[in-house]
C-alpha cells in the first residue's frame, strides 16, 4: 500500500488574518505537534505533547484551538471509535485503520472525482464531499500474525466456523459514522 505524504496545506499565519485571529504561540505548537504526527491524535494526545513545550497550557486551550484551526482549515477533525482525532494532512485522502494496533495510515484517494458522479448521477444527490474509511490489518500485523482463514461469498463464515460478533471498534465506527452525516 502507497502512503501519502502530508501536504502542508494552507499557510497558517495568512489564513488566520484573514479570518481575524493571530496564530498565538499555543495555536502554532498545536498546529505544530499535529502536523508532525502520523498517528492523527486525539486531543488529550496533542495536549500530552504540547504540554512539553508550553507546561502552563490547559486542556481546555487545546480543545478550543483545535476546533478553531480546523474551523479555518489548517486541520481535519475525523470521527473515530475513540472519540476526535485531528489530521494535519488536509490534502483529500482516505484512511486506512489496522483493527489490530489501531493505527491510522492515511492512503491516497483514487478516482474520488469517478465516485462522486456516480454517485450524483445514480441518485440525484448533490454530493459536497466524501470520506472512504478502510478497515484491516496493516503489513505488521498482518505478518506477525499469519494469514487469515478465507471466508466465502460476502463476510460469510466458511461451513462449521462460529458467526465472529462485532467488535467494540465496530458498533463504535458505524455509530460515528452515523452521527457524522446527521
Amino acid at each position: 500500500m502507497r502512503m501519502i505524504t502530508k501536504k502542508p496545506g494552507a499557510h497558517a499565519p495568512d489564513a488566520l488574518r484573514a479570518a481575524g485571529k493571530r496564530l498565538t504561540r499555543a495555536r502554532r505548537i498545536i498546529l505544530d505537534v499535529v502536523r508532525a504526527s502520523e498517528a492523527h491524535p486525539s486531543a488529550t494526545a496533542v495536549y500530552r505533547d504540547v504540554r512539553r513545550r508550553l507546561p502552563r497550557v490547559s486542556l481546555a486551550t487545546v480543545y478550543r484551538n483545535l476546533r478553531m484551526l480546523a474551523a479555518e482549515g489548517l486541520l481535519t477533525e475525523r470521527a473515530d471509535a475513540a472519540g476526535m482525532r485531528f489530521d494535519g494532512n488536509t490534502a483529500l485522502h482516505d484512511h486506512f485503520t489496522c483493527v489490530a494496533c489501531e493505527r491510522i495510515y492515511d492512503v491516497p484517494a483514487l478516482g474520488a472525482r469517478g465516485v462522486s458522479a456516480r454517485v450524483a448521477s445514480h441518485t440525484g444527490f448533490e454530493v459536497l464531499s466524501r470520506r472512504i474509511e478502510f478497515y484491516g490489518r496493516c503489513g505488521a500485523c498482518r505478518h506477525a500474525a499469519g494469514p487469515t482463514t478465507p471466508r466465502r461469498g460476502r463476510g460469510e463464515p466458511s461451513e462449521g466456523a462460529p458467526i465472529p460478533r462485532r467488535k467494540p471498534w465496530q458498533v463504535q465506527a458505524s455509530r460515528a459514522a452515523r452521527v457524522s452525516r446527521i
